[in-house]
């Protein structure tokens, strides 16, 4: 809305008032052509209640009404006296719970309950404002189109130039050629006006035609055509654009038999062959005596909002089928996931037995008959055992990443310093053989989250550091936590070879490895990683660290819910602790 004018000068309100007294219309009866306008300023907004006001210096007037009886009221009370000197057109969807009008008696339950308002000022061709034509409704909180405001503006235009065609009548010493320029004026108002309208007389006669039914018609520029004659010419369908209506049936013809219509869809089939769907809106015109003169309707072309909400409403059919689609295959997919997890950790253990056996009896023989294997019997001896043990780590591997998918999240409060201490522990051979150390930066806090989990999250990170360890140097891991907005941020820093930029989008897939010759893993750690932060609807990120490896960036959430969607694997053994050492690479 547009912030009110302050007029600074006093002599700015004084030639408005001075104006506006000029027309002679305070306290004078509205004619017809005025209340017409009214009504089709209700029909053209779709509400129950219209007014043409004149504002004074203190109060101001109704000079017409739809849908209450027109009167006078202070101008501290007037809703249109906040916005009206700034000359716009404008709409208030709910003055409720606007600060410049919730306080208004009309708005705040003394006077009425006005929701929606909507109001166009009535600007002179001088360029004083004499006032508005509004329209309104109570409990009703609504928006109106750009179309309608636009013709809401035109039919304030409309009132102007009837106030002005009276002010020129009443100067003019020649009545008739005055009355004539100013019908004139208010055909060419009409004209303008994107809206098919059309009134008749009480006999049937066409008062107003305007250029967009005539275009529509396609007929020649005669306003005074008889409604019999005019129909012929309006070929106009059912919404289905297939049932024509029959006579009598015209939204104009219904609106003469005093029978209401309230944006009726209809199609209608132009003298171009052209088919447009209407939305129309007609209502019995009356005299101060109660007696019917005539009716009008206009008759508003929502084609291509009825093509845009047809497109919408395809678009939304189409989306909420891939939706379904998305749905049955995630469904899917999880069930094949569960069963191959399940799959992978059944095939784990029954691996774990066998796979023990065949390590230990190549032992034993190694151990008893060395002495008597020559160098090449002894080679294959040692390589088979060397297999088996990678064996047996991958078997490993798989259990750790089936549990980290399946095992029930508990959150809980979590002590990193702990864990860390706990991780130490597992890995002291690891750590000593390799002569690595382990940095925490600052202390760390307590956090939400499942403490066996992170323990297993915490451990491969580290494992995985000190395993990819670059050879110039020891190994070093810092290990440090910030508390930001978003949540607790984790970071695990390395000294050690890194992981090239153009691998780390496909790091976290299962059995990804950047150096698959260097034989020093499965590509199974950072995948179980993955799941273990994503249980706890985190993030893990790699990057660079500044002292030439890699820094892996966790964000956890402060406040983790229970998982209820996973429940222990029933394909599970029993295995060995998920803090133990697992090869993770």
């Amino acid at each position: 809305m547009t912030a009110l004018i302050d007029l600074e000068l006093p002599d700015s309100e004084q030639a408005r008032l001075a104006a506006l007294h000029e027309y002679q219309l305070l306290d004078e009866p509205a004619d017809d052509e005025l209340e017409a306008v009214v009504r089709v300023a209700a029909m053209v907004a779709d509400v129950p209640q219209a007014t043409l006001n004149l504002i004074d210096a203190n109060r101001q007037c109704q000079l017409t009404a739809i849908g209450f009886e027109p009167g006078e009221q202070p101008r501290s009370e007037s809703m249109c006296d906040v916005h009206f000197l700034a000359g716009e057109t404008i709409q208030i969807p709910d003055a409720s719970k606007n600060p410049l009008y919730a306080s208004n008696p009309y708005v705040d339950g003394r006077l009425g309950s006005v929701r929606f308002y909507a109001s166009t000022s009535l600007i002179t061709p001088s360029g004083y404002v004499l006032g508005t034509l509004c329209v309104f409704e109570e409990h009703r909180v609504r928006t109106l189109s750009e179309r309608q405001m636009a013709r809401l503006a035109d039919l304030g235009e409309i009132v102007v130039g009837l106030f002005e065609r009276r002010r020129q009548a009443r100067l003019a010493a020649d009545l008739t050629a005055r009355a004539e320029r100013a019908h004139k004026f208010i055909d060419t108002m009409l004209e303008t006006v994107e809206v098919g309208i059309a009134a008749a007389d009480e006999h049937g006669r066409m008062t107003v035609l305007n250029r967009t039914a005539r275009r529509w018609a396609g007929i020649e520029d005669d306003h005074t055509t008889p409604l019999e004659e005019v129909r012929p010419h309006f070929r106009i369908y059912r919404p289905d654009g297939v049932t024509r209506l029959g006579p009598g049936e015209g939204p104009l013809a219904r609106a003469m038999r005093g029978d209401p219509i309230d944006g009726a869809e209809m199609v209608i089939e132009t003298a171009d062959d052209e088919r447009i769907t209407v939305l129309a809106t007609g209502r019995s015109l009356y005299a101060d005596s109660g007696e019917r003169i005539g009716a009008v309707v206009a008759l508003t072309d929502v084609t291509q909002d009825r093509v845009y909400r047809r497109r919408l409403e395809q678009a939304h059919a189409e989306v909420a089928q891939r939706e379904e689609q998305l749905q049955a295959a995630v469904i899917e997919l999880e069930r094949s996931n569960d069963e191959l997890e399940g799959f992978a950790a059944a095939v784990s253990h029954d691996l774990v037995r066998p796979l023990a056996g065949a390590h230990g009896y190549l032992d034993l023989l190694d151990e008893e008959y060395s002495d008597q294997m020559d160098a090449r019997a002894a080679k294959w001896v040692g390589g088979a055992l060397r297999a088996v043990e990678r064996m047996q780590q991958l078997v490993q591997a798989l259990l750790s990443y089936a549990r980290a998918g399946h095992a029930p999240c508990q959150p809980g409060e979590v002590d990193l310093n702990a864990v860390v201490d706990q991780v130490s522990a597992d890995l002291r051979t690891l750590i000593e053989t390799a002569g690595a150390e382990i940095v925490v930066q600052g202390g760390l806090p307590m956090i939400t989250g499942d403490k066996t989990l992170l323990r297993q999250l915490l451990q491969n990170l580290v494992d995985n550091a000190i395993k990819y360890r670059h050879p110039d140097r020891s190994p070093v891991v810092q290990i440090s936590c910030t508390v930001e907005p978003d949540g607790w941020h984790l970071s695990i820093a390395d000294n050690g070879i890194g992981i090239p930029a153009e691998h780390r989008d496909r790091i976290f897939d299962m059995f990804a490895q950047v150096d698959p010759d260097s034989r020093k893993g499965h590509g199974i750690g950072l995948s179980t990683c993955l799941r273990i932060v994503e249980r706890h609807n985190g993030v893990i990120q790699l990057d660079d660290s500044p002292s030439g490896g890699t820094v892996v960036r966790l964000t956890l959430p402060m406040v983790q819910q229970p998982d209820r969607t996973r429940g222990p694997n029933p394909f599970a053994p029993d295995g060995p602790d998920l803090g133990s050492h697992t090869d993770i690479g």
